[in-house]
């Protein structure tokens, strides 16, 4: 049993050194961090701004009441208000990973058109190396 538990925890330790694990591990939480900014800019600033144009209304208030709240019962609605925030937070962050892919892909495209290196001297013919040892030879007479 302890033989299955140590090989469990260093093949565990190899997946978790690999780069691509690491790599993803950051953009998890680089992503999460994003999304609470993209909320809060969805919420806290774009919403008030729509709500002050539709006369005040709330997103939170744009629903469909489908049944009426009865003593203990909560009202039961379609809240179409916030489904409208969050698809306007999924474009927001959308548009964001888009620009972020098609800059890295740009940076890509520059490393590719990078000047290649002048291509060597063709090699000699057989013809034109033995003219040039005859040349050599007669220099040293």
């Amino acid at each position: 049993m302890a033989s299955k538990t140590s090989g469990l925890i260093a093949e565990f330790k190899t997946f978790i050194a690999r780069g691509n694990v690491m790599d993803m591990a950051v953009g998890v939480i680089i992503g999460g961090a994003f999304g609470k900014i993209s909320a809060s800019l969805v919420n806290d600033i774009i919403m008030p701004v729509i709500s002050m144009l539709t006369g005040g209304i709330s997103f939170d208030d744009w629903k469909i009441v489908l049944k009426e709240a009865a003593g203990d019962t909560a009202a039961v609605s379609v809240n179409y208000g916030t489904f409208l925030a969050t698809i306007l937070d999924f474009l927001i962050i959308a548009f964001a990973v888009f620009c972020m892919i098609k800059a890295v892909n740009i940076f890509h495209r520059k490393k590719e058109e990078a000047p290649a290196a002048p291509p060597a001297p063709p090699e000699p013919s057989a013809e034109e190396k033995l003219l040039t040892e005859i040349r050599d030879l007669l220099k040293n007479k």
